[in-house]
């Protein structure tokens, strides 16, 4: 699989461009939540901004916004509101400007009282709105005096150093500027990073060791034209795990990072390694299968890696002894409380776990339990935990992991669950299906619509195939009595549901399947025994990961029998009539009322007494009468019974 870009880089390089004089194009900018709101403010700071495909071109500012006086909305990204209120506060004092920046709830939360003084001893003008150390802020001018080294604490977060160093090149057009940081500098790899992407735009700053830099007189931001941004080495870490424990037949290839990342996260491999992972490096792919079984046990200072250190919290439940992760005071102050929160979602799969100020102690499991994890819109609690599923390498007999709220993935890594499935498989019997049967204009469409969107699922609109099929051998050329033509057309149809649209080869074809001429041959089609087979096997391959919620009127007496939820929907013929008169007028159709009713009632005779799969509920179903209930309703109803049949503890 193919990672995306690194999320660290992007934003620095989003920023670097916005400060520098001229055009930056950025190569497979990572597309997320944080570096939306990046380009966001830069946007409203005054950049132009043109996207095209992997290409983001940034004109920058030339070390001065073009707007005096704005409000950025920065949601819950550090590596934007960090590094922008330095470089704001700069601006500020240099050429006057009034700023306000907030963010989530969240981000009220996340301390950034560090930088706030040292920007203050800078004479910056910056105040607190809310609780005094916390954002939102308001950067309102100043007077700089950098005749003194600028002193900023380097245990907190390293966002901090950073954020003085891309915003300082601003200001030392006559004289050197000095950083000097207070205590131990912590994440250092991330420093690495911050200095590397200076030195492309021209700024290059002298270290002494970890505790002094100096950005040279006379520093300018200059664009170096075209940069690629590297692929995130955090989000490496899970498929390296991922091919630690599950690589056995075949390795996991992970492309766009490799040994000649830049990124300190890359170091994840040496760890992995430690606990027996086997890891082919090329300059910017990484192989990994499994090596030793159970892992083995480590005891790591994980400074250096801070990120990627979650993933190794949750291999721990694969290890053959304790696993301790030392020097990660920064988890606390990161989107959640990460040693708290990484705490309760493994003891709630089995684990005992100690923890303390600035470690986590991790036993392994004999045994796992069933687990609705909490993701406390926190995307790497999303993306670890989701390894606790492979449980079934471990124990006889697999067991089930929720991951709530997992779309939270989006602030780093959208496509994140779509890769994960993509390169493992799953018994079918493992794979959850909710069938959804019922007589014609129930609502069974609309309603597996949206109980699908709410879980994350796929999708079967199972009474559009023969449509389908007539439609894709009627462009083929094949004729209705071609019962073997038939087969193979139906066997090979690209076929994707979205919500209660169709799509062949790619293409949306839901109102071409309303067409008179498809609906006619797709009745002629509909006796053939070998299209029905192929149909079968074609319905049957829907069956993909996480879920799939099939609807039709056989999906759980014929096509899912073993399913775990089956609802049969009915609703007065009465209902469905006025449903579909409705429909039809929307869609400039006259129809008579009374006429559809009996329609209705006729085609449902027909449905219940025809010799192949009649229209029945299966024994095990719950039947549910929507005639007076809306969509939102039934599908909450729908939801509720799916959470009653699943062995997680909601409330642990």
């Amino acid at each position: 699989m193919r990672l995306p870009g690194s999320k660290s880089i992007s934003n620095r390089l989003l920023l670097l461009a916005g400060l520098s004089a001229g055009q930056t194009t950025l190569v497979d900018l990572l597309d997320s939540d944080d570096t939306q709101v990046m380009l966001d403010a830069l946007r409203t700071l005054g950049c132009a901004i043109e996207r095209d495909g992997d290409t983001t071109r940034i004109t920058g500012l030339g070390g001065r916004a073009a707007v005096a006086s704005a409000e950025l909305f920065l949601g819950n990204a550090g590596t934007a509101m960090r590094p922008l209120t330095a470089a704001l506060a700069v601006l500020a004092c240099e050429h006057g400007g009034d700023y306000t920046l907030r963010g989530v709830p969240r981000m009220h939360e996340r301390p950034i009282g560090d930088l706030v003084d040292a920007l203050r001893g800078l004479g910056a003008e910056v105040d607190c709105l809310g609780q005094e150390g916390y954002p939102p802020l308001h950067l309102r001018g100043g007077r700089l005096d950098l005749g003194q080294p600028v002193k900023v604490r380097g245990d907190v977060s390293s966002q901090f150093l950073t954020a003085l160093l891309l915003a300082l090149p601003l200001a030392c057009a006559e004289r050197d500027v000095t950083i000097e940081v207070v205590g131990e500098l912590i994440s250092k790899p991330y420093i690495e990073i911050t200095l590397n992407l200076l030195a492309r735009f021209g700024i290059a700053v002298q270290r002494e060791g970890w505790q002094r830099f100096v950005i040279p007189r006379g520093s300018r931001y200059q664009t170096p034209g075209t940069l690629p941004v590297e692929a995130d080495a955090s989000s490496a870490s899970y498929f390296i795990a991922l091919g630690a424990i599950a690589g056995v037949d075949a390795p996991v290839r992970i492309e766009g990072v490799g040994a000649g990342s830049i990124q300190g996260d890359i170091r994840f491999v040496e760890a992995a390694e430690a606990m027996g992972a086997v890891v082919s490096a090329e300059p910017n792919a990484l192989e990994v299968r499994r090596g030793a079984w159970p892992l083995k046990a480590i005891d790591l200072d994980c400074n250096h890696i801070p990120d990627a250190a979650m993933t190794l919290a949750v291999m721990a439940l694969y290890a053959d002894g304790p696993c301790t992760l030392r020097n990660i005071a920064s988890w606390r102050v990161k989107e959640t409380d990460r040693i708290a929160a990484m705490a309760c979602e493994l003891r709630k799969v089995g684990a005992t776990v100690e923890e303390g100020a600035d470690f986590i102690r991790v036993h392994p499991l004999a045994q796992f339990r069933a687990a609705s994890i909490h993701t406390y819109d926190d995307h790497r609690m999303a993306m670890c935990l989701s390894l606790a599923a492979f449980n079934g390498l471990q124990q006889a007999e697999p067991v089930p992991v929720r991951i709530e709220d997992p779309k939270c993935v989006a602030k780093t890594f959208p496509d994140y669950f779509e890769a994960l499935f993509s390169v493992v498989r799953s018994e079918p019997r493992h794979i959850p299906v909710i069938t959804i049967d019922g007589p014609t204009a129930s609502g069974k469409g609309t309603l597996a619509a949206g109980v699908a969107a709410r879980l994350g699922w796929h999708t079967l609109d199972s009474g559009s195939l023969y449509r389908v099929s007539a439609l894709a051998a009627r462009r083929a050329g094949v004729a209705p009595d071609d019962e073997a033509g038939l087969a193979r057309v139906a066997a090979g149809l690209n076929l994707r549901f979205e919500g209660t649209s169709v799509f062949l080869d790619g293409a949306d074809v839901t109102d071409v399947l309303r067409e008179e001429a498809v609906g006619t041959m797709a009745s002629q089609i509909s006796v053939w025994p070998a299209l029905r087979a192929a149909l079968y096997e074609l319905q049957c391959s829907f069956r993909r990961l996480p879920g799939l919620v099939a609807d039709g009127r056989d999906m759980g007496t014929v096509i899912f029998p073993a399913a775990p939820l089956k609802i049969f929907l009915t609703a007065s013929a009465a209902a469905r009539a006025e449903r579909r008169h409705r429909q039809l007028l929307e869609r400039g159709i006259s129809a008579n009322l009374d006429s559809l009713r009996a329609d209705l009632e006729a085609r449902d005779e027909r449905d219940r007494h025809r010799a192949t799969a009649p229209l029945k509920p299966a024994e095990d179903a719950l039947e549910l009468d929507n005639s007076g209930m809306t969509v939102v309703e039934s599908v909450e109803l729908v939801l509720d019974w799916w959470l009653q049949r699943r062995p997680f503890d909601l409330l642990g």
